[in-house]
């Protein structure tokens, strides 16, 4: 048996399990990987909203990506939400000291609602440490109009900032329309002078915690495993709608639940039944 790709995860933990940390190592163990962490805060957090949160210290961050990089032959790096400068500087500079050939960053700057999540200082200091040592950038569009300063509500004007997005900062963009007006959902990506576009139906759900967190590890992990960024996103879209279906049909917490992980392991186990039931 082959060694499994190794996906490092650098975001903050979410003790309810649905986003986060915990999300990322779900969804890479789903999809057969092995999963490292940096934890950048500790967050008191639930389905219903946030109730706390403890930033770990940058020179603790940087120890564990040390750690992480120096012992394990790590195939990609998932960034997640980061909204202290010192830490975005730590991360940065413990990118370059190792050098990840994959980078798949998640700017956690706006949430749903569309409340702003970092202060202009952050957002900077990203823009100027994080994006160009990113392969990809997965900005929502409350996040990528903040990005370009101007509404993105439409799936040309989401074509456009990705592609003004990635030429500016020399990466991949992968604008996601969740947001969308309509029953479509629609994500832009821009890489290699090259627009596509992934739709689908809306799944009808309240559960959908944790979706950008899911998405992005998934795409990291199969960017990991060596897919082209084009399929990386598509199977990684394909994984998360398995999820959100599975998940809409679960209840767990009073909030805003999480998206059901595990649901192609399930099918998997399912489908050995069968097969040794036929047999």
């Amino acid at each position: 048996m082959k060694n499994p790709t190794i996906i490092l995860t650098i975001a903050g933990s979410d003790c309810s399990g649905g986003a986060g940390i915990q999300a990322d190592i779900k969804t890479i163990s789903a999809l057969g990987g092995y999963a490292a962490s940096v934890i950048t805060a500790i967050t008191a957090q639930n389905t219903t909203g946030v109730q706390g949160v403890l930033p770990v210290t940058p020179e603790m961050v940087a120890a564990q990506i040390d750690s992480v990089m120096t012992d394990l032959q790590v195939d990609a790096v998932k960034i997640g939400m980061v909204n202290d400068p010192a830490i975005v500087r730590a991360i940065a500079d413990g990118l370059r000291r190792h050098q990840p050939h994959i980078v798949v960053y998640d700017p956690v700057m706006v949430s749903t609602s569309g409340c702003r999540l970092m202060a202009e200082e952050t957002v900077d200091i990203i823009k100027k440490e994080l994006f160009p040592l990113s392969t990809l950038i997965t900005p929502n569009l409350h996040e990528v109009s903040l990005l370009v300063n101007r509404p993105v509500t439409e799936i040309s004007e989401m074509e456009e900032a990705a592609e003004e997005l990635a030429l500016r900062h020399h990466t991949s963009v992968l604008v996601k329309g969740g947001h969308l007006e309509g029953n479509e959902m629609c994500d832009v990506l821009f890489s290699d002078g090259k627009l596509s576009r992934f739709s689908n139906k809306k799944i009808k759900t309240e559960n959908l915690h944790g979706t950008g967190c899911t998405l992005s590890s998934a795409i990291a992990t199969f960017l990991g495993n060596g897919k082209s960024l084009e399929k990386s996103v598509k199977l990684a879209k394909t994984y998360l709608t398995g999820a959100i279906r599975y998940g809409s049909q679960m209840k767990i917490g009073h909030g805003q639940g999480p998206v059901w992980h595990m649901h192609n392991v399930m099918l998997k186990k399912m489908l050995k039944m069968y097969l040794f039931a036929m047999q």
